[in-house]
C-alpha cells in the first residue's frame, strides 16, 4: 500500500475516456486458446489486446489505467488470486518463466509486455522470431536480467557507473578488494532485486561469508566499488515505438530494508543535477531496444557526479506518485508506448508529491485491521490518495510505524502557499491587509516576523527552506533599505513581492526606491506604499496561473468590484452629490 500526498488545489483529471472495468475469473486451462465468450469489441483507444507477463501490483495498476481507455489487458501469473486478477480482462494461471505456458499465452495477445523482468527471455526471443510483438524487446530483457551484463552494456555506451569487475573465485574477490578497497559490494548477476543478491564485505576476512551468503561463485558473482552517495535518485523514462523519448521529473528515493520506502517528487537538487540525471537516464534507455516505461535508478555522489545504479524495463515503485501527481501516469504511459500511441505529458500537475510505500510482515486479520485504520486516517488528509495492492501477504508490522503518531484523532494539515513576513510587529497593521485578501480567496498562508537585521539567521533559514515547506510566493514588508525582501529574494528561487511600508522620516519613498533599485539577478516585485492589499491580489493572480479555481475567483472579484463601482456611479447620478455625501 502506498500513500501519495500532494496539493489538492491543483488536482486535475487527465482521464480522457470512461468505461467500466472489465474483469473475469482466472483461467487455469493453458491449452484453451479461445478468447472469452463475451469477447466484444471494446471500442477503446486501441483494439489490440495487451498481454502482461506477471499479475502483481504493477500489473494491477496497468489494468486500472487500461480500463480508463477501454484497453484490454490479459495477465499471466501463477497465483489464481494475484493482485491483477480481479480487474484484468483475462487472467491465465501459469508460470511466466515457463516456455510452453508463455508461448500459449502469447497466442491470445496482440502485444506482449512485462511487469517483472524475471521472465523467460529465450522464449521471448523465439516468439519474436515467430512474429510476436514483444515490447520491450527480448534483447533488453536479457540485458536487464543479468546485472553484470547490464553493467557491461551501459559501460560500453559511455554511461557513468561505479567501477565493477567479475569474480570467479576467492582470489579474484581479494584482488577486487585490493583494487577497490573496503567496504566492498558483492552482487549476484541474476535474480537480484529489492536488495536480494547483494552482500557487503567490510574487510578481506568477510569475503568468504559474503560469497556464501550469495550462494557461492557458481551462481555468478561480480564486485562493485562502494559508492558513498549522498542521495539516490530515479527517473521514469518512456520510449515510444518510434524511438521517441519522454522523461518524467527526477525524484529522490529513500529505501528501507532495500525496498523503496519514500519517493519525493521532484527531487530537491540543483537544476544542473536534475539535467545531468535526466541526460544519463535518457542515454541509458536510448541504448536499449523496444518500447515501454523504464525506471532508471541513479546515485548522486558528494562531488556532484551522477552514476547509474540499475534499470528496470517496466513501471516501478519510484513512479507510483505519477498516478495523481502527473498529467500522464507511468502506467498509462507504458500502455501508450507498447501500443504505439502518442506518449503523454510526463510533467507534474502539482508543485510536489510524496509517495509512502507501506509493506507488512505478519499475516492475518490484525494486519488488515491496522491497514484500514491507516486508510481512514489518510483519507482525512487533504490531497492524499491511498492505493491498496491487494497482495495476499499484505501484513501488519510496518503498519504500526504509521500508527505511532501522537493522538488518534484525524487531523487535516494545510500547507501554506504564501508566506507573509515582516521585520517588526509595527508592520502588521499594514501587512494584515495581504492576509485578509488571501483569506478571502481561500489561499493558505502564514504570517511571520523575520527581521533581516535583528534575526538574520532566522531570515536565512526561512528563505532557504521556504520552497521545501511548500511555500510558493513570499510577501515581504520593506523598511527603509528594503533589506528583507532583497535578501530573501537573493536566497530563494520563489517570487518575492515587496511591500514598501511608510516610516516616520521619508513616507515610504525610501523603501519603494530601494526595491526598484535591486541589483540585476535579484528581482523583487512591488506595489504602492502601504498597499499590502495589492500584494495579496498579485499573489493570488500568480497562483492562478496554475490554478483554474483561483483564476475564476479572481475574475469574479473583478466583476464584483466593477458592479460595486457601477452601483455607486448610479447612486451618485440619481441622488446628486450632496445627498450622496450626506445620506
Amino acid at each position: 500500500m502506498d500513500k501519495h500526498t500532494k496539493s489538492s488545489s491543483l488536482k486535475q483529471s487527465h482521464k480522457q475516456f470512461q468505461s467500466s472495468v472489465l474483469a473475469c475469473q482466472a483461467s487455469t486451462d493453458t491449452h484453451d486458446t479461445s478468447f472469452r465468450k463475451d469477447d466484444l469489441p471494446a471500442h477503446g483507444v486501441s483494439e489490440v489486446i495487451v498481454g502482461v507477463l506477471g499479475g502483481g501490483q504493477l500489473g494491477r495498476m496497468l489494468c486500472q489505467a487500461a480500463s480508463e481507455m477501454a484497453i484490454k489487458v490479459m495477465v499471466l501469473d501463477p497465483l489464481a488470486n494475484c493482485p491483477a486478477s480481479a480487474i484484468a480482462y483475462d487472467h491465465m494461471v501459469g508460470s511466466f518463466d515457463d516456455s510452453a505456458t508463455v508461448q500459449e499465452f502469447a497466442k491470445r495477445c496482440g502485444v506482449l509486455t512485462v511487469e517483472i523482468e524475471h521472465v523467460d527471455a529465450a522464449t521471448m526471443e523465439k516468439l519474436e522470431q515467430q512474429g510476436v510483438d514483444c515490447q520491450p524487446k527480448a534483447s533488453t530483457i536479457r540485458i536487464i536480467q543479468d546485472k553484470y551484463l547490464q553493467k557491461v552494456h551501459f559501460s560500453g555506451h559511455g554511461i557513468p557507473l561505479p567501477d565493477f569487475v567479475q569474480i570467479d573465485d576467492l582470489e579474484g574477490a581479494k584482488r577486487a578488494g585490493d583494487l577497490f578497497g573496503y567496504p566492498l559490494m558483492l552482487k549476484s548477476k541474476r535474480l537480484a532485486y529489492d536488495g536480494r543478491g547483494n552482500a557487503v564485505a567490510k574487510s578481506e576476512e568477510e569475503l568468504s561469508s559474503a560469497v556464501n551468503a550469495l550462494g557461492g561463485f557458481d551462481r555468478g558473482l561480480y564486485v562493485e566499488k562502494w559508492t558513498p552517495f549522498v542521495k539516490e535518485l530515479a527517473v521514469i523514462v518512456a520510449r515510444g515505438r518510434d524511438n521517441s523519448i519522454s522523461c518524467y521529473p527526477v525524484v529522490e528515493t529513500i529505501h528501507k530494508e532495500n525496498i523503496c520506502h519514500i519517493v519525493k517528487a521532484p527531487a530537491a537538487i540543483p537544476w544542473k543535477i536534475r539535467k545531468l540525471a535526466t541526460d544519463v537516464a535518457h542515454k541509458a534507455v536510448s541504448s536499449l531496444e523496444g518500447a515501454g516505461v523504464f525506471a532508471v535508478e541513479l546515485f548522486l555522489t558528494k562531488d556532484g557526479q551522477i552514476l547509474l545504479n540499475e534499470v528496470a524495463p517496466r513501471p516501478h515503485n519510484s513512479g507510483h506518485h505519477t498516478i495523481e501527481a502527473c498529467y500522464t501516469s507511468q502506467f498509462e504511459q507504458h500502455l501508450r508506448a507498447v501500443l504505439g500511441l502518442p506518449l503523454g505529458d510526463p510533467s507534474m500537475k502539482t508543485p510536489a508529491a510524496i509517495m509512502y510505500n507501506l509493506l507488512g510482515e505478519d499475516e492475518g486479520e490484525p494486519g488488515f485491521h491496522l491497514a484500514h485504520q491507516l486508510i481512514g486516517r489518510a483519507l482525512n488528509i487533504q490531497g492524499a490518495s491511498v492505493h491498496w495492492y491487494d497482495k495476499p501477504e499484505m501484513l501488519e508490522a510496518r503498519l504500526k510505524s504509521m500508527l505511532k503518531e501522537e493522538g488518534s484523532e484525524s487531523r487535516t494539515a494545510v500547507t501554506p502557499r504564501v508566506g507573509i513576513i515582516m521585520g517588526s510587529d509595527s508592520d502588521l497593521p499594514i501587512m494584515k491587509d495581504a492576509a485578509k485578501i488571501l483569506t478571502m480567496f481561500g489561499v493558505p498562508h502564514e504570517v511571520r516576523i523575520v527581521s533581516a537585521h535583528r534575526t538574520p539567521e532566522m531570515m536565512f533559514s526561512y528563505a532557504l527552506s521556504a520552497q521545501d515547506q511548500g511555500i510558493q510566493i513570499i510577501i515581504a514588508g520593506a523598511g527603509g533599505a528594503a533589506h528583507l525582501p532583497g535578501m530573501v529574494a537573493s536566497l530563494t528561487p520563489l517570487p518575492v513581492i515587496g511591500v514598501p511600508v511608510r516610516a516616520s522620516a521619508l513616507d515610504g519613498m525610501d523603501s519603494l526606491l530601494s526595491i526598484v533599485q535591486m541589483p540585476r539577478g535579484v528581482p523583487v516585485a512591488t506595489v504602492a506604499i502601504n498597499n499590502a492589499t495589492n500584494a495579496g491580489l498579485l499573489a493570488v493572480r500568480m497562483l492562478g496561473v496554475g490554478d483554474a479555481d483561483l483564476l475564476a475567483r479572481m475574475s469574479q472579484y473583478q466583476e464584483d468590484t466593477r458592479d460595486d463601482v457601477m452601483k455607486k456611479a448610479e447612486k451618485l447620478q440619481t441622488d446628486g452629490w450632496e445627498t450622496y455625501l450626506n445620506p
